[in-house]
């Protein structure tokens, strides 16, 4: 039989146990294995015991190895749905290296009755590297709408709903996340459950903010994460006009093709003095932090024919006691992005992100 040290509880990991039996007449040996097995955060010692002889007869028992593994399976499969409650679950998923993915989110994504992503066949490829037959089902911008009442009709009969992005975090803009009018359509799910008193769970794991930030050398005690900027010139602009008088780390999602018109507006807003990291291709194969200042990336990267989203990282001001444009000058901005088009929406995000910086409205 297995012991175990403290009460019984499930093993849901394979295990090895070496059987050793013990001369007849002399006293069961128990033996610990040499390892030390943390299940469900309970360490516990497994330790083999002979059995005493008695109901000895015909039929072969079923040995130690048999009656763990039969547990083990039983757990996985007929049971495994049990361990999580119904909800909707935020799940992290790598934002390049396959391996960088949590344990509990791969016990999640198996036990899942639907997985929800952005593009299936992007998703399919990570969920059969780790023989996940969970079914899939898409959910982005141009479906979000008409998906919603069915997934919230499931996430009522108490099933167990998973998010995932391409990559990355779910929300958190990495590279496959779509902004709808500056909101993101995850933000429009997870309301939604909220509502209708639909539990929420979210599952951490990569992203590519904090992967780059981390290793960009620059201070990180305090920044600032912006995303994708807007489209439009003017608002885009101003941001950058914002970010640079913070003294908080500045970072920044860019396209590829978008990155030298993008390091030219921040060299007008930030100058070109202003250190930055550019990372592209993290936890892959050809993963590069490039270090330097804002003219220097400009003429490195002119001559270069990038692949994949970039995480720019500007180190924050050193002097903070530029004054904050006026509540008239602000106005007046304000005014000039209703008259260039853009709507109530943006000209919100934006009067939110200077109200941030001590402007009262």
């Amino acid at each position: 039989m297995a012991c175990l040290s403290g009460r019984p509880i499930p093993i849901l990991h394979r295990f090895a146990l070496s059987s050793s039996l013990t001369p007849t007449g002399r006293r069961p040996a128990i033996r610990p294995l040499l390892s030390t097995y943390i299940i469900w955060k309970f360490p516990f010692t497994a330790y083999l015991c002979s059995g005493s002889g008695e109901g000895a007869s015909g039929n072969k028992k079923k040995t130690t190895e048999d009656a763990v593994m039969h547990h083990q399976t039983e757990e996985d499969h007929s049971g495994r749905k049990g361990i999580l409650e119904s909800g909707l679950y935020i799940v992290a998923t790598p934002i390049g290296n396959l391996e960088d993915i949590t344990l509990r989110a791969l016990r999640v994504l198996k036990s899942s009755d639907l997985i929800l992503s952005e593009d299936t066949r992007h998703s399919g490829k990570l969920l059969q590297h780790y023989n996940i037959d969970a079914p899939l089902l898409s959910y982005h911008k141009f479906n979000e709408s008409f998906r919603q009442a069915t997934i919230l009709q499931r996430l009522q009969q108490n099933q167990i709903v998973s998010l995932i992005s391409d990559a990355g975090t779910p929300g958190i803009s990495d590279p496959g996340a779509k902004i709808i009018d500056g909101q993101i359509t995850i933000f429009y799910q997870v309301r939604a459950c909220i509502e209708k008193n639909v539990r929420i769970y979210p599952i951490p794991g990569p992203t590519a903010v904090i992967t780059a930030l981390t290793a960009s050398g620059l201070r990180t005690t305090e920044f600032s994460f912006a995303g994708f900027l807007s489209s439009h010139n003017s608002t885009r602009k101003t941001k950058l006009m914002t970010a640079a008088k913070e003294g908080a780390t500045q970072i920044f999602y860019v396209s590829p093709h978008k990155l030298l018109s993008f390091l030219e507006e921040s060299i007008s807003a930030f100058g070109d003095t202003r250190r930055c990291v550019i990372a592209r291709e993290m936890t892959k194969l050809h993963e590069e932090f490039w270090r330097g200042t804002l003219a220097e990336a400009k003429s490195e990267f002119s001559q270069r024919n990038l692949k994949g989203e970039i995480t720019l990282v500007i180190e924050g001001s050193e002097d903070n006691s530029a004054e904050a444009p006026t509540e008239a000058e602000l106005e007046s901005q304000l005014q000039d992005l209703f008259s260039t088009g853009h709507s109530l929406s943006e000209v919100i995000v934006l009067k939110l992100s200077i109200s941030r910086n001590g402007l009262k409205f």
